[in-house]
């Protein structure tokens, strides 16, 4: 009985242990309990990456709304501040023209002013020169009579 013989009886009593006490059903079992909590795993992963993708495709559903919106919102704007700056041009124009109105107003006023002012002037010096030469030139009864008549056209002009 050689070396040989009794490694392989060594051998045939190892492999009868290992299958005497179930090392093949629990590295079957082992690997059957992988395979299903990878199973588990690829389920929870497909899950979890459809998931994402629902939450991938909302979030680009959101991010269109929203750039939408911000488009309206700023098409909005930009109407706004064209109409307000041709109100403040009508406002503007509109206050211009009332300015040169008044101006124009105050200008009529002060020459009518001062041409009534140089009327008023004009008619001093005449009734002031007119007074001096009626002075010195009329006297006694003809000077009576001027001031009766022009007494009589002032009660008249006056009623």
């Amino acid at each position: 009985m050689d070396a040989t013989f009794w490694a392989t009886i060594g051998l045939v009593l190892f492999f009868a242990l290992i299958i005497y006490i179930k090392v093949p059903a629990k590295i079957g079992a082992s690997l059957d309990e992988r395979a299903e909590g990878i199973r588990k795993d690829l389920e929870e992963a497909r899950k979890m990456r459809e998931e994402a993708q629902e939450l991938l495709s909302e979030y680009q559903r959101k991010r269109h709304e929203a750039e939408g919106e911000a488009e309206g919102i700023i098409a909005e704007a930009t109407s706004e501040a064209e109409r307000l700056t041709v109100e403040t041009n009508q406002a503007l124009e509109e206050m211009i023209a009332r300015r040169t109105k008044a101006a124009e107003d105050k200008i009529a006023q002060a020459e009518s002013q001062a041409i009534a002012e140089v009327r008023a002037k004009a008619a001093d010096i005449a009734v002031a020169a007119a007074e001096q030469i009626l002075t010195a030139k009329v006297k006694d009864k003809v000077a009576d009579d001027i001031v009766a008549k022009s007494i009589a056209q002032v009660k008249d002009r006056l009623n």
